[in-house]
């Protein structure tokens, strides 16, 4: 970690719109809180672009939620910005997740000179359930 004051989550949220992809940009990521714990919360809005027959949140919306939050937990644990690469990502689907917003919950759990390794837990934004956990590995370039 850095001197700078750590990231805000409005600051966050403009990293969202400068840094990533047009289609990430698309899933409308809302930066919601960076707890003084370093966990970064994001929500991802339920939307019928990313639900499939019968109304469940696609698995390849959460491994993009997923992904793109843990990205700013990077940035919220180094303070700025740093290039990175995901090269390991695993997750468990615990079970669907229909009728509700997904919150997003990503944290640093080391970072060294040349990897970063977090987690992820994702659930149920009305009922708090888990629906996924995600292992991540990042390679800081």
């Amino acid at each position: 970690m850095t001197d700078r004051p750590a990231p805000t989550p409005a600051d966050l949220q403009a990293a969202l719109a400068e840094l990533f992809a047009p289609w990430v940009q698309a899933l409308g990521l809302r930066v919601e809180a960076t707890p003084e714990t370093g966990v970064v919360v994001a929500r991802l809005p339920l939307s019928d672009q990313l639900t499939r027959e019968g109304g469940t949140l696609c698995g390849q919306a959460m491994m993009s939620a997923a992904d793109t939050v843990m990205v700013l937990a990077l940035i919220h644990h180094f303070g700025q910005f740093r290039p990175c690469t995901t090269v390991q990502q695993s997750s468990s689907f615990l079970r669907p997740l229909s009728g509700q917003d997904l919150l997003i919950e990503a944290r640093v759990l080391r970072a060294g000179r040349s990897l970063a390794f977090g987690e992820v837990d994702l659930r149920g934004a009305d009922d708090g359930r888990s629906v996924c956990r995600v292992s991540s590995t990042c390679a800081l370039l």
